[in-house]
């Protein structure tokens, strides 16, 4: 299984976006407490619309609590990573078990103390000097959509639901 997880995220907006995406790429979701909203807000289901109710999401008091219920292999997305998020291979590590893909808080991010145990894991997605970071939900998209491409993206829908594999020339053929 593929996870996601969210180091006390401090954002409603982010985290629903990241809902969102969780649902639509069958990731599963983790929260690390303290956040900075309260899931029932206006805000987070705003962003994950409709799709809430079929997102498996879990929340822990602390990392040291997830750490015990989570065994797998733990990546790390911080500025201070080294390595760019392609440079892993995935599907090996899937092969063996649960990947999560960790992500720190939007304002200071993974603290040192936790990337520290891992640095081997620890990545960075490529950018200009320009900027510091990228949007949290966009970097969790960027991240799971590397990882289901090395994976031929598991058993994710390659064409919209509920039409033919010949939906864009059946409307040509219709309005000809």
């Amino acid at each position: 299984m593929i996870n996601i997880v969210l180091y006390e995220p401090e954002i409603p907006t982010n985290t629903g976006n990241i809902m969102r995406t969780c649902v639509a790429t069958n990731t599963r979701l983790h929260l690390i407490e303290p956040l900075g909203f309260k899931l029932d807000s206006a805000s987070i289901k705003r962003s994950g619309v409709n799709y809430i109710d079929k997102l498996e999401y879990y929340v822990y008091k602390n990392f040291d609590e997830f750490k015990s219920k989570n065994k797998g292999t733990y990546y790390y997305f911080t500025r201070y990573g080294k390595k760019p998020h392609t440079s892993f291979n995935y599907k090996e590590a899937y092969d063996k078990g649960d990947i999560y893909l960790i992500f720190g808080k939007e304002s200071t991010g993974i603290p040192r103390s936790i990337l520290k145990e891992d640095l081997e894991h620890c990545m960075r997605i490529p950018m200009t000097k320009n900027v510091r970071s990228l949007n949290l939900s966009n970097c969790c998209a960027i991240v799971v959509y590397e990882v289901l491409r090395q994976l031929d993206y598991l058993d994710l829908l390659r064409v919209e639901p509920h039409k033919s594999e010949d939906y864009i020339l059946d409307g040509i053929e219709k309005h000809e």
